[in-house]
């Protein structure tokens, strides 16, 4: 298999932790720049985007909750969506990666020309990056990890999204806004599995 991704995607992040809580080898293919028209990426995803696997018969799996999934039914090692709670795992995951998708959207709005910004568009998604922060820490209580005593899928989107924001909107400060996040990217930290994944700033 070979994993095609980019430096700072949130998303691609997710699923090289993934692929290394799992002890999962796989060949990573780092792209520099998606719009490159020679990309191989599109041969494998119609909608060019990352993460894209590809499996060892030549086809694609995409996005990143599908990859998440597949790699987590590939292997006893280490489940991260217990059958149990598969569930509540999704909607932790959903709600990391609408985050991720909110904040992705205000970057974007903010590298516009000045005359052509809608601060009124970036406005409602940070709207949506500080209620969905707010459930997160809401919902995490005084919880070690997001499912309670159990790590899972849940805590490592929810720890990608973090850093994400970090590295993306450091106005916020979300760390003092709500210390048990804070807690929890800190024990996230800890593992091998971010401590090797993080983009650069």
């Amino acid at each position: 298999m070979k994993l095609f991704v980019t430096q700072g995607s949130p998303y691609a992040r997710k699923i090289r932790v993934v692929l290394a809580e799992k002890r999962i080898d796989c060949e990573i293919v780092m792209l520099a720049n998606l719009s490159d028209p020679d990309s191989p990426l599109p041969a494998f995803n119609p909608l060019g985007k990352v993460p894209t696997l590809v499996l060892d018969d030549g086809s694609g799996l995409y996005d990143s909750p599908v990859i998440a999934a597949y790699l987590d039914s590939k292997t006893p090692v280490a489940h991260l969506i217990p059958q149990a709670s598969h569930i509540e795992v999704k909607r932790w995951e959903a709600l990391a990666d609408g985050i991720c998708d909110a904040t992705v959207a205000v970057v974007m709005e903010g590298r516009r020309m000045p005359e052509k910004q809608d601060s009124a568009a970036a406005e409602r998604q940070q709207l949506k990056v500080e209620r969905g922060l707010r459930v997160m820490a809401h919902d995490l209580g005084d919880s070690k990890w997001c499912l309670g005593e159990a790590f899972s899928l849940a805590d490592i989107a929810v720890g990608c999204t973090l850093g994400y924001i970090s590295l993306r909107m450091p106005a916020l400060a979300w760390q003092e806004q709500y210390p048990n996040l804070a807690r929890l990217y800190e024990q996230l930290m800890k593992r091998p599995s971010f401590q090797n994944t993080v983009p650069p700033g």
